[in-house]
This record gives structure tokens, C-alpha cells and sequence, in this order.
């Protein structure tokens, strides 16, 4: 079951902070709590991406992403990911979240983020967003220009280009 009651936690918290630069990173805590866990008593890989949510959705709180996306009824979804597992997390491991926004294409906003245990990253994902009108996808610079960000993204990094890349030439659709 989707974490209703930690994200609404979360968001609670996020409007309590500071606001944030679209570039910015937002920091937060959690625990891997016994419903977290796979058959192998560790952190399931699927939660991990959920956990990730607890970190993103806040961060768009925090930078007015959120009020930009209600205004202009806009959406915002998950159109890839990459994900690094590294470290093993067990039951009431406490863990931070580092989650912020590395930038944007033509097409799509890149978010990355991280949890670690205490200095240990146990995990790391690259997130590809699409932001979604009825009349289909919107240009993240203009997601930008209307959050009040002026400029150009930043350069994406090397490896976010090479998975962009590599992404490209994956077949689409898959082999049955």
C-alpha cells in the first residue's frame, strides 16, 4: 500500500521549511519500517522507488513547483528511471534523502536522489519527469521560465547524457 500517511507527513514538514531554488537540494529523514521489507528482510527494491516519492514530492512543494503545476494544470510524471542499489537496509534503519533537480533537456526535467546510511549511500536514482498538459507534453523550459527560473538548465553530467544516450536506442516496444 502506498505510504498515504509518510507523505502527508512529509508535505506537512515541507511547507514548515524554507523555500528552495529550483536547482536546490531538499534533505529529509526516514526509517525503514517491518512493512518495508522483502521475503529477505531488507528494504524491497519497489519500496525504495516509493520511498524516493517521499523525497520529490516535497522538494516540488518547497520550490513552487507544486502551485506552477495546480496553476497551469499541469502534471508531472515518471517517464524513466535508473536505479542503484548498493548497501543493504534492514528494519529501523535510519536513513537521508537527498533529492534535487540536476537540470533539463527539450523534452524532459532530470531529478536525482540519493539515501544514505549515515555516511554510506545505499542507494541512487536517476529520475526522468514529463511534464503533462491535455494537449501533451510541455517543454521543461517553460516549466522553468513560469517558476521564475531565468536561463538555461545547467549542463546535465556526463553519465546523465550517456544514459539519456543509451536510453534512445533501447527497443521500444520490447520482445514479448
Amino acid at each position: 500500500m502506498y505510504p498515504f500517511l509518510r507523505m502527508a507527513k512529509e508535505l506537512v514538514r515541507a511547507r514548515k521549511l524554507p523555500p528552495l531554488g529550483l536547482l536546490d537540494s531538499h534533505v529529509s529523514h526516514h526509517r525503514c519500517w517491518p512493512w518495508d521489507l522483502d521475503p529477505w528482510m531488507e528494504l524491497n527494491n519497489g519500496r525504495t522507488l516509493t520511498l524516493f516519492d517521499l523525497g520529490r514530492l516535497p522538494l516540488g512543494r518547497r520550490t513552487g513547483l507544486d502551485r506552477v503545476l495546480t496553476a497551469k494544470r499541469w502534471g508531472l510524471t515518471v517517464a524513466g528511471s535508473s536505479v542503484r542499489y548498493r548497501r543493504r537496509v534492514t528494519a529501523f534503519t535510519a536513513l537521508t534523502m537527498h533529492t534535487r533537480c540536476i537540470g533539463w533537456d527539450a523534452r524532459f526535467l532530470y531529478m536525482e536522489q540519493s539515501m544514505w546510511k549515515g555516511e554510506e549511500c545505499t542507494s541512487h536514482v536517476l529520475i526522468r519527469s514529463a511534464i503533462v498538459s491535455k494537449a501533451g507534453m510541455v517543454p521543461p523550459a517553460e516549466m522553468a521560465r513560469a517558476m521564475g527560473h531565468s536561463g538555461d538548465s545547467p549542463a546535465l553530467p556526463a553519465w546523465v547524457q550517456a544514459w539519456i544516450k543509451a536510453d534512445a536506442v533501447r527497443p521500444w516496444p520490447p520482445a514479448r
